[in-house]
């Protein structure tokens, strides 16, 4: 058996894993941002003729890289204010379920959240959790699911079956 399905992780670790997550990105790509406002308005680059465009080039980069840093402070708001709860035994997958899986008898563990911080692959308690939404093809399929239940997933390489282990 593999680590996936031996451990269980923690629903609350998980979630401070993916706000440390976000918040490392947060920093970087404001570090980055300062540096790309500075480039843009340094003396060096000013234009020398018309076909110089450095300094709109590196402003364009700052604007983005601002614009993304203010998406990651809306998510980490929600995430810090995500409401965690047990998921009694016989109820659905919902948005904020820890769900044990297998894709076609490949056993795994998936978080369900509304929006944001999809494909991160969280290592916790020597489990992976890889984060889904709701709106992705898995997140649609383990919606509405409970333990025992069987579903498909049609994907680019073919279907792909599976078997819904916990919901918690």
């Amino acid at each position: 058996m593999s680590a996936q399905s031996q451990s269980k992780p923690n629903k609350f670790e998980v979630v401070k894993r993916i706000v440390e997550t976000i918040s490392n990105e947060l920093d970087a790509i404001e570090r980055s941002a300062q540096a790309a406002h500075e480039a843009a308005t340094h003396e060096e680059s000013r234009s020398e003729d018309s076909h110089d465009t450095r300094s709109i080039e590196a402003g364009y980069l700052a604007g983005a890289q601002a614009s993304r840093g203010a998406d990651l402070k809306k998510l980490l708001i929600v995430y810090r204010e995500l409401s965690i709860r047990d998921f009694l035994p016989g109820e659905s997958a919902a948005v904020g379920a820890l769900v044990r899986a297998t894709l076609d008898d490949k056993p795994g563990w998936y978080f369900i959240v509304g929006a944001g911080a999809a494909g991160l692959t969280i290592e916790q308690g020597g489990a992976r959790v890889q984060v889904v939404t709701v709106r992705s093809p898995l997140g649609e399929a383990l919606i509405g699911r409970k333990a025992g239940e069987l579903t498909e997933l049609e994907s680019q390489r073919g279907s792909i079956e599976i078997e819904v282990l916990e919901v918690n």
